[in-house]
């Protein structure tokens, strides 16, 4: 017993440095972000100067000698440029998150019901470019908005997003656990194929679909390939992609854009995590 105490304290002592690790460059994002432009001087001038050589150590701090919100301020009202950029995010990412779980739903209930051999055959299709990388896609999608008109435009971004087959194997699995009773006795009483879905299938894939819409949200939030490749304005462009083009000159702006555009996905996580890990991991029926 003494032994296995000494293992299981051993284990959790070993799990707390590994989370402590994970968690510390957050940390140290949000505690620079209250660093002023002087202190930021001191901690990363080594890393800033050109060469590509650092001279000195960096100079890590997890409490800041005088905290300040000069960068928020800089960054929320002195430069329209980034605030319309984070916004520019919000515009990409809501529309997609809402509407590919709306369409990824209807299609995993066309896949779950009456299977055939065609829609075997489709399905398979879906799950082979799910398991592609993005990148791969990247040279058609291109093709395709040039052909359609819709190149450096909201649309080159919305529409493979919309429609992307990402969502639609995970709820199409899940929508098959639902037991084949609920339906037989819709059926019975009369209800048509749309009513089955919205009121069997829906209620029961709740989980599911928060887990879905989480993570379409958090791709998206952070895309950068799609952007870069699809929009050539800047003011297009999502924060996501101008975070990496701040200027060195401006590194402490770029730890306050960091946080705050943490904090929509931070929430939205805490919120919902105990739906992602239903959706997820257990995916199926209680």
């Amino acid at each position: 017993m003494k032994k296995r105490r000494v293992k299981d304290g051993c284990l959790w002592l070993a799990l707390m440095i590994l989370a402590l690790l994970f968690i510390l460059p957050t940390v140290l994002t949000v505690v620079n972000s209250f660093l002023s432009a002087s202190e930021i001087e001191r901690s990363y001038g080594a890393a800033l100067g050109s060469g590509g050589y650092m001279k000195e150590r960096i100079i890590l701090k997890l409490v800041p000698d005088i905290a300040t919100g000069e960068q928020y301020k800089t960054f929320l009202l002195q430069s329209p440029e980034y605030l319309q950029k984070f916004w520019n995010s919000v515009l990409y990412t809501a529309p997609i998150t809402i509407l590919q779980t709306a369409v990824s739903a209807l299609a995993a209930y066309g896949f779950c019901r009456k299977p055939s051999r065609l829609r075997r055959a489709i399905f398979f299709g879906y799950l082979v470019l799910t398991l592609m990388p993005y990148q791969v896609t990247l040279v058609p999608n291109y093709l395709i908005s040039k052909q359609l008109g819709t190149y450096d435009t909201i649309w080159a971004i919305l529409l493979p997003g919309i429609f992307s087959p990402f969502a639609v194997f995970l709820l199409t699995k899940y929508m098959q656990r639902i037991p084949k009773v609920y339906l037989e006795a819709a059926q019975l009483d009369g209800a048509n194929e749309w009513q089955i879905f919205r009121r069997i299938f829906l209620p029961q894939c709740k989980s599911a679909l928060f887990a879905v819409g989480m993570l379409i949200f958090f791709d998206y939030w952070n895309m950068v390939e799609q952007p870069m490749v699809l929009l050539e304005s800047e003011e297009l462009q999502p924060l996501s992609l101008y975070l990496s083009k701040i200027n060195q000159g401006e590194l402490g702006l770029a730890f306050a854009a960091a946080v705050i555009y943490m904090i929509p996905c931070l929430l939205l996580f805490l919120g919902g995590e105990r739906h992602l890990e239903e959706g997820i991991v257990t995916g199926g029926m209680k």
